[in-house]
């Protein structure tokens, strides 16, 4: 059997390396062939073990999400469920992570193609069969289709098939006119199952509820124009010359914005800059109503990274319950022209998720560095976050693989010096440890900074974020026609979205690796 993936990266994996990784894919192969035959002979008996896959998960709506339970899944109501089927060589996709990630490696900015990606990370066909086995042995398995990089597969069943497959009971939930179906426990599979599956998407994971930007009522917080940002970050006239270049914003919240709006709010505050007067690409729906989260997203990427084609990655994911986050990793993991950099503004609570979930988005992450896509997210609303007894995280901002932005402010009025924005969310993440990148800059925060918070509520060990922060409010957005001051969480990435894309402007990055 021909070794497929290892000849494709001669110049990021040793030798030794690549006659590892075959033999080890010879063992999986024979592994999966005895678990094929474990599946159809084990996961019918009665009474057989079940594994929690999400011990760690919230099964609640999030509070104050809106999201209340109706009444029971009828059992003929069709649902979406998606396996996240394991993937191969995850230590070696994290070692080319890291090397062309890393300023001064040999490997740096040397990124693989998506074929490589999937060829090195695809999970063994025998994973595959052997959950396609189980699904078919419960009647789940004749509506179920693969990814592109078959590492997902996405099944349409009844809400009967579905409780029996996860032993738990599906629920309605109800938020205005939007619903899904959710498990109101924890699910599980059977033992001989569960070492080919990291997670069951559909199960629990509500979609984002549409939040409030803040409204600006202080004078002298107004404002804050795409050419008071360029003179603020020294961005002057610059603007993306590279035609290959390509970024995009992600939305989740079915949104959408006004090509109108659009050019109107060029024809206000883009006139000392090159810039394009619409956006290149929409995947998905886009409405005729913009609403002030996209229009604010649309309208400062293309200031920021000024003359760069601009996407617009829009996804509900309500449609049969699925989960909009985990669609748009699945989506852009599979999109060989996907954009180089991604503006997203979507987070979780860490403790509401399981870490079997956040470790596999990693994974996801990883994927999408090494393809050179750099994903940005904003570090939240709410300051560190408290539950009582410690602070909570921001996940994916906690993640390691990829950059977190902060949010400051002006002291006073514009032009003043900056200021931490007392609404920016961060801390340090209670599941995933310092990554080395940001050992040096965290040291030296601790040991010059005062005032800090008893040390139980928080652990000074993990992952600590943001990597950066820059302006956040007092920005003015057009709007269905109408100027807006606003202040939020997405204000601030644009900065650093001109800054990955073009080399030629400066990256001020507190501890991340992506500038």
């Amino acid at each position: 059997m021909p070794v497929r993936y290892c000849p494709q990266f001669p110049n990021i994996v040793s030798k030794s390396r690549q006659v590892a990784a075959y033999r080890s894919y010879l063992i999986d192969i024979k592994m999966y062939q005895i678990l094929l035959v474990a599946v159809l002979s084990l996961s019918a008996v009665a009474g057989a073990t079940r594994v929690h896959l999400e011990p760690g998960q919230r099964v609640e709506p999030p509070v104050n999400s809106g999201w209340r339970v109706g009444r029971r899944c009828l059992p003929d109501e069709w649902i979406v469920l998606t396996f996240a089927l394991k993937l191969r060589n995850v230590d070696e996709l994290e070692e080319i992570f890291r090397r062309v990630s890393t300023p001064g490696s040999l490997s740096y900015r040397q990124h693989v193609s998506l074929e490589e990606v999937q060829v090195m990370t695809k999970p063994d066909g025998h994973v595959r069969k052997a959950v396609e086995a189980w699904l078919v042995q419960e009647g789940g398995g004749d509506r179920c289709r693969a990814t592109g990089g078959g590492d997902f597969l996405e099944c349409i069943v009844s809400c009967g098939i579905a409780e029996r497959l996860l032993d738990t009971e599906f629920f309605q939930y109800l938020n205005n006119n939007e619903t899904v179906m959710r498990a109101n426990r924890l699910y599980s599979v059977p033992s001989d199952v569960s070492p080919l599956i990291d997670f069951v998407g559909g199960t629990h994971r509500f979609p984002p509820t549409r939040r409030q930007l803040t409204k600006i009522s202080s004078p002298e917080a107004l404002g804050v124009t795409p050419s008071v940002l360029r003179r603020q970050y020294n961005v002057s006239d610059t603007v993306g010359k590279m035609s290959s270049n390509k970024q995009a914003v992600a939305q989740f919240l079915k949104e959408h914005f006004s090509e109108i709006d659009l050019k109107e709010f060029f024809l206000l505050f883009g006139e000392s800059f090159t810039h394009k007067d619409s956006v290149d690409k929409i995947v998905g729906p886009n409405g005729i109503l913009a609403g002030v989260e996209a229009s604010l997203d649309v309208e400062y990427i293309m200031s920021l990274g000024a003359n760069i084609s601009t996407w617009f990655w829009g996804t509900a994911g309500l449609h049969e319950g699925q989960e909009p986050f985990l669609q748009w990793i699945m989506a852009v993991g599979n999109t060989s022209d996907a954009p180089s950099v991604f503006s997203v503004s979507y987070g979780d609570d860490e403790d509401s998720l399981s870490t079997s979930y956040m470790e596999r988005i990693n994974q996801e992450f990883m994927k999408l560095g090494a393809r050179g896509i750099s994903v940005l997210f904003a570090s939240g609303d709410d300051g560190t976050g408290c539950n009582g007894k410690t602070f909570v995280p921001s996940f994916p901002a906690s993640s390691p693989y990829v950059t977190a932005v902060g949010g400051t402010g002006f002291e006073g009025i514009i032009g003043n010096a900056e200021v931490g924005n007392y609404i920016s969310g961060g801390g340090f993440s209670n599941v995933f440890s310092q990554p080395d990148y940001q050992q040096g800059a965290v040291q030296k925060f601790f040991s010059s900074a005062t005032h800090l918070p008893d040390s139980k509520y928080f652990n000074k060990s993990g992952r600590g974020y943001p990597d950066i922060s820059a302006l956040s409010n007092g920005f003015l957005v057009v709007c269905n026609l109408i100027p807006l001051p606003v202040a939020g969480t997405s204000v601030y990435i644009y900065f650093l979205i001109s800054c990955s894309l073009d080399p030629s402007l400066i990256c001020f990055c507190f501890n991340s690796k992506q500038c």
